[in-house]
């Protein structure tokens, strides 16, 4: 075993959902559990992986075969004295023991708890297929039953996901994929204290869904085919799926404070707010020169936040809210991935705020959706592209205002008359993106420079 994770030294930096690229400086095994000890035989392994001052917990199921399996060279490890090592989660065999394990609705195993829902239908026997797209996590379907989401990176205490999908399925939430199970483990740190976390979650899989991401990027496209079409007149108008997604964001935001804690944010919290939005932009500045023009301006509309004459509800919410986190069924629109901003710390991703936040953040998309191809597909010299940058704009003001209308006739208060709000949350969410685009995408970097001149250049009310 000790042998077998001393190969994730070299294996780890390599893998997606890795948090770090640099040199791996030093491993320990924090947990240890033997789920399976026949051919193939299968170790649930919690890995302490340090990189200069830097701890971090990873969960790396490890198969060990006898002999090289040509299907799994791709997340082949190396070999030891006990045979061909392999990521588990792509190994099927391995996989269908860890589903196995949900067969009580509460079974420990070493350091590990396996707890099922009442009356949940578990695809026993079926099986696992790993999903292509790893970000921060693994996720295995299993057939087209459930899906099975393991969280790589750990954090001690409930992952957020597993905490807001529990409480929405047991509410009857009809805008989330129920869930079905979820595993806990433990670790003892270096100094030998215990900790605890989520580590998957096993959820119903929407086989019918579209992407919500890709259905936009299919409107704009059909858009940008007719540029001389408004984009109420272009046939893959995206308005009508903006008004059924901000119904079923404000259906499950009402859930959320039906099923979980609520507070409000005073004068006190809402000034101690706007130090920490007046903070990120002062720092995005340092990062990106191109904001400096409109650092008075967008100073000024922050400071509104801090002069909001009343409490503002705050509650659990999503926290990282885009068209990417939305699916599309034939019975409508499903919410995905409640974890929060990743690189967050736990208490940040399940700390209360207003609702607003995730509006602030679909709008934003909106706004992508409706750029991106302007920045992969044209060149600024363009004859079309200042026309084509008017449908652009157009297209994500309808979008937006339809998302809101949406949001509205649920009886939600509409997220346009708190301005000053909203504008703070839009301002934040769009000086992260800045940064983040000069960082790792910097041909993108125009998309979200210009919703910053937008804002700017906001009314006061």
């Amino acid at each position: 075993m000790v042998q077998a994770v001393e190969l994730l030294a070299d294996w780890l930096p390599h893998q997606r959902w890795f948090a770090g690229r640099a040199h791996v400086d030093g491993l320990r095994i924090a947990s240890a559990t033997l789920l399976r000890a026949e051919s193939p035989r299968v170790w649930h392994v919690l890995v302490e992986v340090r990189q200069g001052d830097v701890t971090n917990i990873y969960q790396v199921p490890l198969a060990i075969r006898s002999e090289l399996v040509d299907r799994l060279e791709y997340v082949h490890l190396g070999q030891t004295d006990h045979g061909h090592v392999y990521d588990a989660l792509h190994d099927k065999s391995a996989a269908a023991e860890i589903l196995a394990c949900f067969a009580d609705e509460h079974h420990a195993v070493g350091d590990l708890t396996f707890h099922r829902e009442a009356d949940a239908e578990v695809p026993f026997g079926e099986a696992a297929l790993a999903l292509p797209v790893e970000q921060s996590n693994t996720s295995l379907a299993f057939s087209d039953s459930a899906l099975l989401k393991v969280f790589r990176r750990l954090q001690a205490g409930m992952n957020p996901d597993v905490e807001v999908h529990a409480a929405l399925t047991r509410a009857g939430s009809e805008y989330v994929a129920p869930m079905l199970a979820w595993i806990e483990g433990r670790w003892a740190d270096e100094h030998g204290a215990s900790h605890q976390a989520s580590l998957a979650m096993l959820q119903k899989y929407l086989t019918t869904a579209s992407d919500g991401w890709a259905l936009a990027a299919a409107s704009v496209r059909d858009l940008y085919a007719e540029g001389d079409l408004h984009a109420d007149e272009v046939g893959g108008d995206f308005a009508a799926e903006s008004h059924r997604l901000g119904e079923a964001t404000a259906e499950v935001h009402k859930t959320m404070a039906a099923a979980l804690p609520t507070g409000t944010f005073d004068r006190t919290a809402l000034a101690e707010k706007t130090d920490v939005m007046l903070g990120r932009l002062d720092h995005a500045a340092t990062v990106v020169p191109e904001l400096e023009p409109y650092l008075p301006s967008l100073r000024r509309q922050l400071e509104r936040l801090r002069y909001v004459d009343h409490p503002v509800p705050v509650q659990r919410v999503h926290g990282d809210y885009h068209l990417g986190q939305v699916l599309r069924t034939v019975v409508g629109w499903k919410l995905v991935d409640f974890e929060g901003e990743p690189a967050r710390t736990l208490a940040e991703r399940t700390a209360l705020d207003s609702p607003i936040r995730d509006v602030a953040g679909m709008l934003r998309s909106f706004d992508y959706a409706a750029r991106y191809l302007l920045i992969t597909d044209y060149e600024h010299n363009d004859p079309a592209y200042d026309q084509i940058s008017y449908r652009a704009a157009e297209w994500a003001q309808r979008n937006r205002d339809a998302f809101c209308d949406g949001y509205a006739t649920t009886g939600a208060p509409d997220p346009r008359q708190d301005p000053a709000l909203l504008c703070a949350y839009e301002i934040d969410k769009a000086v992260y993106e800045v940064v983040y685009e000069a960082r790792y995408r910097p041909a993108w970097l125009p998309i979200p420079l210009a919703a910053v001149e937008r804002l700017a250049a906001s009314p006061s009310p």
